[in-house]
Order: structure tokens, then C-alpha cells, then sequence
């Protein structure tokens, strides 16, 4: 089983250090997640707002440290040599596909092929309103974002006359780049695209660990539906606490990749050395329950 950590409210060198002792402990991936800004005020919900979520209050708010996740990456990717590196989740919709295509080759390029995108279509409208991007065509954009980002990574000239995006023949590379497009969101809809258009799919919130394994079997169903249980496919859940015996339960129920919130076993305060103290220890009790 491959075990994560997903960052959130970090500051940039804070989250730097984080990485690279992650990667010493022996880590096997690193999820950031996003907003854009804090709107002063806003009364969007989050989807997954009735389901335990880690974050008390707010999920932006005044005092969150965002970063831009492309940006913190490739910097966390300059200075580590193994770990995974992800957005959990990058909201796709609000960007121009073709730019987040050439910035997600380059990540996999300085990445040595260690990147990961995770994208999902957003919730909080008042994001989607100060940049002037319709809230209510989200899903369509996301669909044909993804559709734009495949076509762009596989190489080679391609062109795009959609609904929503329209380009003649370019090319972003002569040859395909790897880099894995995962669908982030518990709902139907969310279910559906990481089943039909997604290399794997990341839970939003924190599931329990019921809920987990429902959405899971409801994700390999859809995916047995659509002829595509062959084709490679990983499915990461984010779960609450660092205790070694909850992460034993997720193993023996088969699932391949479980992310811990990174504040677990990364406390705010005290020296780097005592941080990394605490999450080797954390690293190590999490791979003994998984022997």
C-alpha cells in the first residue's frame, strides 16, 4: 500500500521542508490542494460540507496560506528525487487548458515523471465570478479541459473545435509525456468522470472509512460498466489521523493508496529537527501496518 501526505494552509518554505523530509521517511507521495484567493466574503458550501471534514470552519478564510500548487511543485520537485508529487486537487476549470498543459509538461519534465494532476471542477462560486468564468458550465469545461490535456500530452500536432475551447493544429510536444490526469469529488458526477475520462480518482474531504469503501465499489462499478477495469487505474483516499491500525483496515479492504493530512504528523510549531523527528516516527509506524 502506498501512503501519502496531502498539504493544505502551509507556507511555501514550510511546505519545502516538508517534502523533502517526507521523502527521507519514505513517503510515497505528496497532494496539494488550492484556492485561487479568499474572496472577502463568500456563501458558496462545499460539496462534501455533510460529510467529517479535517478543517474546522471555513475552508478559506483570512489566515489560510494558498500557494500556487504548479509553482510550490516545481520547486518541490527541484529538491527531491523520488517522491510523488500532486495537486489535490487543482481547480480546472478556472485555467485555459493549453497553458496548464505546457506547465504540466514541464512539471513532469523537472519532475523526472514524478507529477501528478489532480483536478476537479470547483465549488466556490464567487472564485469562478472574479474570474470570469461561468460557475454553471464547470462540468462541461472540466470535461473538455480534460479532453484538451490528453490530446496535448499524447504528442504530436493536434487540434480542438469544441463547445467551449476552439484551436487549430499546434503542437505542446513531439512526443507523449506522462503525466497521470486524476479526478478529485465524492458525487455521482465526479464518480462517473474519473471513471470515464480519469487514470485514477482522490477523494475530497475526509470519508469515513464506510463512505470510502462506498465510493470506491461505486467507482469500480461504473468503471466495469464502461469495459475499462483493465486499464491501469488508482484510487487514493484521504483519511483522518495517523493511526497505524485505521491505515491496516484500509489495506485489508484493498485499497492501493491512502493520504494522511499532512498536519498529523507535521505539527505548526517546534524546530525542523523536532518536525522531522515526529513524522519519521509517524512514517515508520504507518509502514509497519501495512506489513
Amino acid at each position: 500500500m502506498r501512503i501519502g501526505l496531502s498539504a493544505y494552509d502551509m507556507a511555501a518554505a514550510d511546505l519545502l521542508d516538508l517534502v523533502r523530509a517526507a521523502e527521507d521517511a519514505g513517503f510515497d507521495s505528496l497532494w496539494l490542494g488550492e484556492h485561487v484567493f479568499h474572496p472577502q466574503e463568500y456563501t458558496s458550501v462545499h460539496p462534501g460540507h455533510e460529510v467529517k471534514q479535517h478543517h474546522t470552519g471555513p475552508i478559506v478564510q483570512e489566515n489560510t496560506h494558498l500557494l500556487d500548487p504548479l509553482v510550490t511543485l516545481a520547486a518541490a520537485a527541484a529538491t527531491t528525487e523520488r517522491i510523488r508529487l500532486a495537486t489535490g486537487v487543482f481547480v480546472l476549470p478556472l485555467r485555459e487548458p493549453l497553458l496548464v498543459a505546457r506547465a504540466a509538461a514541464t512539471l513532469a519534465e523537472i519532475s523526472g515523471g514524478r507529477f501528478v494532476l489532480g483536478v476537479g471542477a470547483g465549488w466556490l462560486t464567487e472564485e469562478f465570478d472574479a474570474l470570469g468564468v461561468p460557475f454553471k458550465t464547470r462540468g462541461r469545461r472540466l470535461d473538455e479541459s480534460l479532453a484538451v490535456l490528453r490530446a496535448c500530452l499524447g504528442g504530436g500536432p493536434v487540434e480542438h473545435h469544441g463547445d467551449i475551447f476552439d484551436f487549430a493544429a499546434l503542437e505542446m510536444t513531439p512526443a507523449p509525456v506522462d503525466v497521470p490526469l486524476v479526478i478529485g469529488g465524492n458525487s455521482d458526477a465526479a464518480l462517473r468522470r474519473a471513471a470515464r475520462s480519469g487514470d485514477g480518482w482522490f477523494s475530497s474531504g475526509t470519508p469515513d472509512f464506510e463512505e470510502a469503501v462506498r465510493l470506491r465499489d461505486r467507482l469500480q462499478g461504473l468503471r466495469e460498466e464502461l469495459g475499462k477495469t483493465a486499464e491501469p487505474f488508482e484510487t487514493v483516499v484521504r483519511i483522518e489521523g495517523a493511526d497505524p491500525q485505521d491505515v491496516r483496515r484500509y489495506g485489508a479492504a484493498g485499497f492501493d493508496h491512502v493520504v494522511i493530512w499532512a498536519d498529523q504528523v507535521w505539527p505548526a510549531d517546534g524546530s525542523l529537527d523536532e518536525k522531522r523527528t515526529r513524522l519519521t516516527q509517524a512514517a515508520r509506524a504507518l509502514r509497519d501496518a501495512t506489513i
